[in-house]
């Protein structure tokens, strides 16, 4: 069940305590719904990485073609943030897992229950069908 994956508590630790956020499918496109949550991800002082297949920097940050690879550039992820269509998104759940990641956020519309088990039995938090900037209106900020 998605709600499963909706704790509030898990929300607002991850929303107040992970500095470095993956946001997976973030390109330069100021028209895509990942352009404009990772600008209000940096307004809320995390540091987003990029990870899309063109690798392009965006808002002042590094891209990179896999979470492999911008991990071992900056880092285990605090969270890893999906912009993928939820039939793609089971690799690079395991993908964050695999690169040490405390946590998978699916945006809204991003549903994999098994990877969601996957990730949870792994050890990582999981949030899934929810978007961090309505969470943060949702709080008031």
């Amino acid at each position: 069940m998605v709600e499963e994956f909706a704790d509030p508590g898990v929300i607002e630790r991850l929303l107040d305590g992970a500095p470095t956020w993956f946001v997976v499918g973030l390109g330069a496109d100021p028209q895509r719904d990942a352009y404009w949550v990772a600008q209000d991800l940096q307004r809320h002082g995390k540091r987003v990485v990029p990870i899309h297949p063109r690798a392009l920097p965006v808002h002042g940050e590094q891209g990179y073609a896999t979470i492999g690879e911008a991990a071992a550039a900056v880092g285990a992820p605090d969270v890893v943030d999906m912009f993928v269509r939820s039939d793609r998104v089971g690799p690079f759940v395991d993908q964050a897992v695999d690169a040490g990641a405390r946590a998978v956020w699916m945006q809204f519309g991003v549903v994999d229950e098994e990877a969601a088990r996957r990730a949870a039995g792994a050890g990582l938090d999981v949030v899934m069908d929810r978007c961090p900037s309505d969470e943060w209106a949702r709080r008031g900020g």
